[in-house]
């Protein structure tokens, strides 16, 4: 099974009380990809400058990533520059969108036949042209954040009713909905049309919200955190790289995807960029399921 994977790719400043890292590989794409290939054959939807190095390229070629449809074109590369004092919180210093204000994703016939599909946090009328294109696809989840549902509100809903999972954080989810109490929040956001609220509470792990269950899921401990940036996005790779793997999405194997997605994230915080996980073997992973497993069921 194929996970298409659209989204943003940058280079990245970053700095948090570990030290700095400057022109490192990120964005949304990037994260999930490198993290859903571990499981599941993954195309990559994208757009970058002509100042983007071509080690990057190698790299993700060289983990079998489908480049077919990242666009490389004059000008410079998405630029994103924040610092971290409060590992839950990124201050935002500099965001030069540079080509990305121009992406216009354009699939080729076979990502279009793509079964999974996941839409990182760009533009809703962006994720809304890449569902349009989408001809086979059978399950569908995407993400979101503040800006887009202050700014964008409208599309935002339209891409809603139309996926099955849809990613957002806990202020995001009571912004979304305009309720406090974070249950009566997911209630409403299933009433928006997704089926399965999926909601990243940072240090104090995640849970999945549908009519049917609700499945509460621990952080794995890591007990140095360098660079949460990339976290939800590696999460989602997991999640979403397992259930392609899978083949279908009943309860257990969602459950299973939420313990995956807390494995592959919690490997990308202890370093900077994609350092950890582009190292990341399944057996890494499969490892590490073993530790948390022992944590969570009695």
């Amino acid at each position: 099974m194929k996970l298409l994977v659209v989204g943003s790719i940058a280079l990245d400043n970053i700095q948090t009380p570990f030290g700095n890292e400057k022109r490192s590989l990120g964005g949304s794409a990037i994260f999930t990809s490198m993290v859903s290939n571990n499981f599941c054959q993954t195309g990559l939807v994208g757009i970058v400058g002509e100042d983007f190095p071509k080690e990057y390229i190698e790299l993700l070629s060289n983990n079998n990533i489908d480049l077919k449809d990242l666009s490389i074109v004059p000008g410079k590369t998405f630029h994103w520059s924040g610092k971290y004092d409060n590992f839950n919180t990124a201050e935002t210093i500099v965001t030069d969108l540079n080509v990305f204000a121009n992406f216009n994703p354009i699939l080729n016939w076979e990502n279009k036949q793509s079964e999974y599909l996941f839409l990182g946090n760009i533009d809703p009328i962006l994720q809304l042209k890449v569902l349009d294109q989408m001809e086979n696809v059978k399950i569908t989840a995407c993400d979101t954040m503040n800006y887009w549902i202050m700014r964008s509100r409208e599309n935002l809903l339209k891409v809603i009713k139309k996926v099955d999972f849809l990613f957002i954080n806990e202020e995001e989810l009571r912004m979304l909905t305009k309720e406090q109490n974070i249950f009566q929040a997911a209630d409403e956001a299933l009433k928006m049309g997704s089926k399965h609220i999926i909601v990243k509470r940072g240090e104090y792990g995640s849970f999945i919200y549908t009519a049917d269950f609700i499945f509460f899921m621990p952080v794995f401990p890591v007990k140095k955190v360098i660079d949460p940036t990339g976290a939800g996005d590696s999460f989602a790779g997991g999640f979403m790289g397992f259930l392609a793997s899978e083949g279908k999405y009943d309860e257990l194997s969602i459950k299973k995807a939420m313990i995956y997605g807390t494995i592959t994230a919690s490997f990308c915080v202890e370093s900077f960029s994609i350092k950890r996980i582009k190292e990341l073997t399944l057996s890494d992973i499969l490892n590490r399921k073993q530790e948390i497993e022992k944590k969570i069921f009695l």
